[in-house]
């Protein structure tokens, strides 16, 4: 990623040296795209093909405007390495923020060295799902945060929802519907928070509608919480993008 605003040139990181000579084997003359994560692109040329220090010449650059909207995910820790998973879908999809989030029947918990790891590994996990799918736009990682904190705090959204399996909770569509007939168009910016394995507890269900989170039903099924975290997120996409 480039540290100029207008380069003429680009030296790649190691990583990013050895991924795309070693790993891609592109060859001196070869088209290359870089981005900053931040809508910026540079169209270049791989001008020295080094494993650890390649060089692009910056043909033109291009800024990509974002999405017309802004997905924030409030994703509850699972375990094992479904994180990542759920991270380089969240990419690819747009979400334009992640939020890691402690609640109460979340099995992982980390201390600050791991914390910082684990969040240094979802932010390759991005890099890597943008590079793969194009989107020049890298959603913002954030801290791991008390769930219970996160939803009293959380503020300036236009709509704000959490998955439920709890009677009661409505579909997607139907609270959509009610919003733009109230304010007569869609939500710019919307927060969706989906629960770990066991989904979230009925305190914390209470404590989310204190809040004034919105209860979402995902259908009849019970999914996993990173299928849940992925289907939330792709019909909250569509229906936003229609």
């Amino acid at each position: 990623m480039p540290s100029v605003t207008d380069p003429s040139e680009i030296e790649l990181s190691a990583d990013e040296s050895h991924h795309l000579v070693s790993v891609n084997r592109a060859k001196v003359g070869d088209t290359v795209v870089a981005f900053d994560g931040r809508g910026a692109e540079w169209i270049c040329e791989l001008s020295a093909a080094d494993r650890r220090a390649a060089r692009l010449k910056v043909r033109f650059a291009q800024k990509a405007a974002p999405l017309p909207w802004r997905i924030t995910l409030g994703q509850a820790l699972p375990l094992g390495g479904a994180m990542d998973s759920i991270v380089r879908k969240a990419t690819e999809i747009g979400v334009s923020a992640i939020i890691p989030l402690e609640s109460e029947r979340t099995q992982v918990h980390l201390d600050s060295e791991r914390t910082d790891r684990k969040i240094g590994k979802w932010q390759t996990a991005a890099l890597e799902a943008a590079k793969q799918c194009g989107n020049p736009w890298l959603p913002e990682i954030g801290p791991v945060t008390p769930a219970a904190a996160f939803m009293e705090s959380a503020k300036g959204y236009d709509l704000k929802l959490i998955a439920s399996l709890q009677p009661g909770a409505r579909s997607l569509r139907a609270v959509l519907a009610q919003y733009r007939a109230a304010n007569g168009k869609a939500p710019g910016s919307v927060l969706w928070l989906i629960g770990p394995e066991g989904d979230f507890t009925s305190a914390e269900m209470s404590r989310s509608k204190g809040a004034g989170f919105e209860p979402i039903t995902l259908g009849p099924l019970v999914l996993r919480c990173e299928t849940a975290a992925v289907f939330a997120l792709s019909v909250l996409s569509y229906e936003l993008s229609g």
